[in-house]
């Protein structure tokens, strides 16, 4: 599947439409927001507007996932504020105004609020986020906030090469490393391609 494919489906399927949503789900290391990005950057050179919304924002701060003994599973479904999130993509979808949402800052492990802005004319929100078909609650809420769904689902072997890498880039030790992929990142990913809704594409990666 390349990029160029996907573009072509989305801009036939959306039509008309002045908002279209786009979901990109799939396990930690799968490459969501790389194909997010390039995706924006590909609509916004056939002259349409478009902007990313990541689920990522929405990670509890550190300091009540330590209060709930979730700090350890920062990452995992129940470490996220749902609620909000929901909230955000159903006023999103009602473009009828700029919506301020949040992103993460992975170097320093936070989310920063108000940190991207949905104008009420943008046309493609692409929503990205391992959680986003998940088919449990609260999670299962999301069905039907999408208009078109994507799910990539590399091999095992590459989610753990890649997420070794994005944990060593940051100066993470090897124990530090283990501790994330086989404590957090790799059940987590696991959870996700089990427990996942149908996507209306579903890919291994794309060729960008």
């Amino acid at each position: 599947m390349t990029l160029e494919n996907l573009v072509a489906e989305i801009m036939k399927r959306a039509a008309d439409r002045p908002r279209f949503i786009v979901a990109i789900a799939g396990p930690p290391g799968a490459g969501k927001s790389t194909v997010s990005e390039a995706l924006r950057s590909a609509l916004l050179a056939k002259g349409q507007s478009a902007e990313i919304l990541p689920m990522d924002g929405f990670h509890l701060d550190n300091g009540l996932l330590e209060a709930r003994g979730l700090l350890q599973r920062k990452g995992a479904p129940e470490t996220f504020d749902v609620r909000g999130f929901l909230d955000i993509v159903t006023a999103v979808r009602k473009a009828d105004q700029e919506v301020l949402v949040p992103v993460f800052d992975r170097s320093r492990e936070i989310a920063i609020a108000s940190a991207r802005a949905v104008a009420a004319g943008t046309r493609f929100i692409l929503v990205e986020g391992n959680y986003l078909l998940l088919n449990e609650e609260p999670w299962s809420r999301l069905d039907g906030c999408f208009d078109y769904t994507v799910f990539i689902g590399p091999e095992a072997d590459v989610l753990r090469d890649r997420l070794t890498q994005r944990w060593s880039e940051i100066g993470m030790d090897a124990d530090g490393i283990a501790h994330k992929l086989y404590g957090n990142d790799l059940p987590n990913g696991e959870r996700v391609i089990t427990n996942s809704r149908p996507a209306d594409l579903r890919v291994e990666a794309f060729e960008l």
